[in-house]
């Protein structure tokens, strides 16, 4: 059980603070039910999340630790590319790697997208807007992340995780 003050990882929301572990006083609602009361990060300061404290599953997790992120980060060069195999159901398997509320997975997508826009440019093709859509996702998803834990700018953190990626000598 997450307590007061503990930075978690809810779905689309990114980064999130808990703000309060509590009961709703809200008419059709179990009143003995406990939630985490929830406050986005780089939300507008009127956002509010409330999930029940007994949310199973990559929903909603811990974030990574300071020595998890440094992990991650000095990993990037050998984490692997997604494997595309069919430009068809490319959507798809973008969302199964956004959905999977996992860091790692997000970079793999960062990877992938940087090199797939690198190799359509050198061919004189323009990116798409479903690689830019969710390369933005991915960065939003893992930069927020870790510039919390790490205590440093988002802009510091993509400068780095971007570093990375350019110096791994991948197989596209």
């Amino acid at each position: 059980m997450f307590k007061k003050g503990d930075y978690v990882i809810y779905g689309n929301n990114g980064i999130c603070s808990v703000q309060d572990v509590t009961t709703l006083d809200i008419p059709g609602i179990n009143k003995n039910r406990q939630y985490y009361l929830l406050k986005p990060v780089y939300a507008s300061s009127s956002t509010t999340v409330y999930t029940p404290v007994d949310t199973e599953g990559p929903l909603l997790r811990p974030a990574l630790s300071r020595d998890e992120a440094d992990n991650l980060i000095k990993s990037i060069p050998d984490i692997p590319l997604i494997p595309l195999t069919n430009e068809k159901t490319l959507e798809n398997t973008y969302k199964q790697y956004m959905r999977s509320n996992n860091c790692k997975a997000w970079v793999q997508l960062i990877k992938t997208i940087y090199r797939r826009k690198e190799n359509r440019i050198k061919k004189g093709y323009k990116v798409t807007a479903l690689d830019s859509r969710y390369y933005s996702l991915a960065e939003t998803s893992l930069y927020g992340e870790l510039a919390i834990v790490l205590d440093k700018p988002r802009e510091e953190v993509k400068s780095c995780i971007t570093s990375c990626i350019v110096e791994s000598k991948d197989e596209t």
